[in-house]
């Protein structure tokens, strides 16, 4: 399978066309953003990482029952992947108070839920991706409620799946925010699962282990994300 031509690129991937209308290939970057665009700089690494990374909890996921825009990985940095219409919501969970829900509630960071959260970001940058709710959605037509309850539940599914496999990496998973597609009338997972995606803490250290290294300046960036990588275990 062969890159077409570029069809999009983003703050993390490029997004090409093939000979097949219905198939794209994701090449991932080392590129990194944080703030809407206003911080930048790199991360060595950081896309093969997250291509693989994404690919095999993505695997995991379509086991359970989710399923995924995920057709193959193509090299360390490039993946096939189906061509979906996304739905323009960033969806985020939360198990603990972390990033901006802790700031906004006055909340220190770290504190269990009793149950997890979830919200919605109305996808713009322009408008800096403002929080919404299922009512806002409808009203814009950024989905129907049919579409809206499939994102709601497969969210909660993919949080549940994954908070217990990052455990058995005696990681926590501790907020994380995934984006939803349509392909041929079904919601499907599109985008990506890595620690540009999400908040990922040492269970017994409590070690930040994801972006927010680079978001707030704590140094070993690079080391994180191949920690990440190692207690994985993929091989090749």
């Amino acid at each position: 399978m062969e890159k077409k031509e570029l069809l999009y690129e983003g703050k993390a991937k490029k997004v090409f066309t093939t000979e097949d209308p219905d198939v794209l290939i994701v090449s991932y970057k080392d590129d990194a953003t944080a703030f809407n665009g206003l911080k930048k700089g790199t991360i060595v690494g950081k896309g093969a990482i997250n291509n693989r990374m994404t690919n095999y909890i993505f695997k995991k996921l379509e086991a359970k029952g989710v399923p995924t825009h995920l057709i193959e990985e193509l090299n360390d940095r490039e993946t096939a992947v189906k061509k979906v219409e996304i739905v323009p919501l960033e969806v985020i969970i939360r198990n603990f108070s972390a990033g901006s829900f802790a700031k906004k509630m006055g909340m220190e960071e770290g504190v269990k839920f009793s149950r997890p959260t979830l919200e919605f970001s109305y996808k713009n940058d322009d408008l800096g991706d403002p929080f919404i709710n299922k009512y806002y959605a409808l009203a814009l037509e950024l989905a129907t409620e049919e579409e809206i309850d499939a994102i709601t539940r497969y969210a909660f599914q993919v949080n549940e799946v994954m908070q217990e496999y990052f455990a058995s990496l005696n990681i926590e998973l501790i907020d994380f925010k995934i984006e939803f597609g349509r392909y041929h009338g079904q919601i499907v997972l599109a985008d990506e699962v890595s620690p540009d995606t999400c908040r990922l803490w040492d269970k017994d250290t409590h070690e930040k282990l994801d972006k927010d290294r680079f978001r707030r300046d704590l140094g070993n960036v690079e080391d994180a994300y191949q920690e990440v990588f190692r207690r994985l275990g993929i091989d090749g």
